[in-house]
């Protein structure tokens, strides 16, 4: 409460189910798979999975890894499921979730040379 000459006004608290975007609230998942191509059916499952990866919102980073930013724990593990729930019969699938700011501090080169950090826009958030 703050005090004006007599009059009080009340000052809200933020609201504890509120919380807000930082780099350790913000989640990555990346998915690592080794599937199997030998027969035609075991190509369209492995081509079947990327694709259910990439409708879900996962870009590729490398040939078998796929990544997908979340914004809070609650969404990565929406995501996590739904990968799950897409697994092909057979194969090797993995899942890393890691904080935003452990993924910022990932070094990349490209062709034996550091790549430059491309500039990624501010996100805002909306009330």
């Amino acid at each position: 409460m703050f005090r004006r000459g007599t009059t009080q006004i009340a000052v809200p608290k933020p609201s504890l189910s509120h919380t807000y975007f930082n780099a350790y609230r913000i989640m990555w998942v990346l998915v690592f798979f080794d599937l199997p191509t030998d027969t035609a059916a075991e190509r369209k499952a492995a081509a079947r999975f990327r694709k259910d990866l990439m409708a879900d919102g996962f870009t590729m980073f490398q040939f078998s890894i796929y990544m997908r930013h979340c914004s809070s724990r609650d969404n990565m593990e929406v995501h996590q499921k739904r990968v799950i729930a897409c697994l092909p019969e057979k194969g090797h699938v993995g899942m890393l979730t890691i904080t935003d700011a452990q993924f910022a501090r990932m070094q990349i080169w490209y062709n034996a040379e550091e790549k430059e950090e491309k500039e990624v826009p501010q996100q805002l958030e909306l009330f």
